[in-house]
């Protein structure tokens, strides 16, 4: 997203200047919200877009605004109903596209956005352990691998499919029990949690895993009764 600063509006008269169509967001100003929140209601249109997830029937209004920084008049898509209190400001040069194409593109890279979020929340990526670059490649390429085993775990959980890393942890990962191994498996005999039903109905009461390192040894899992 591109901030107000004159010095970014300048990068984007240069773009103009090139023929370069362009996408971003504006920053929420409490003059242009007040004036949006005084349009009636047939100056917003429902609109279907083709999209994963929720909010694929956002409200629209669009019209062409003049910004004080940029030296000629921008299309602006002012988006309601996509769970956010105020509406996202899109502004664009790009005047031949639909606003509902304009929304979804935008909204495709505000999921990227998202997944990065998840990643720095339930893995601290923001945080890696060292400047030298081995430390740092090694560090992401495990990011990477953590998140997408985790992605695998949810789309096993009813229910959980789309939840994020620290949400696996926090409700499944970080749990306490007691190993009881034997010569022929490992049973982890877990504490009584409120998630387990979702575990149970996942089918991980009735798994065995052989781990090759245990000379073939199964691991299963074992819930107290409720």
């Amino acid at each position: 997203m591109f901030d107000s600063q004159p010095t970014t509006y300048k990068i984007l008269d240069e773009l103009t200047a090139r023929g370069i169509d362009w996408l971003t967001l504006r920053q929420r100003g409490k003059a242009e919200l007040a004036r949006l929140a005084a349009l009636p209601a047939p100056a917003w249109k429902t609109v279907t877009t083709a999209r994963s997830g929720r909010y694929r029937r956002p409200r629209l209004h669009e019209d062409t605004v003049k910004l004080k920084d940029l030296s000629s008049r921008v299309r602006q898509i002012a988006v309601t109903g996509i769970g956010r209190d105020e509406p996202t400001l899109l502004i664009t040069r790009d005047l031949a596209t639909p606003a509902r194409d304009l929304f979804a593109r935008y909204a495709e890279r505000m999921m990227v956005e998202n997944e990065l979020d998840a990643y720095i929340s339930g893995f601290h990526l923001d945080a890696l352990t060292s400047g030298v670059p081995l430390n740092v490649d090694l560090d992401t390429t495990l990011t990477v691998i953590a998140g997408n085993r985790c992605r695998l775990l949810a789309l096993k959980l009813p229910r959980h499919e789309n939840a994020t890393p620290d949400k696996i942890w926090r409700h499944f990962l970080d749990a306490t029990g007691t190993l009881h191994i034997t010569s022929d498996n490992v049973t982890c005999a877990l504490n009584l949690r409120s998630h387990h039903p979702v575990l149970i109905d996942a089918g991980f009461a009735d798994l065995e895993v052989p781990i090759p390192w245990w000379d073939g040894r199964p691991l299963r899992f074992r819930f107290p009764p409720r």
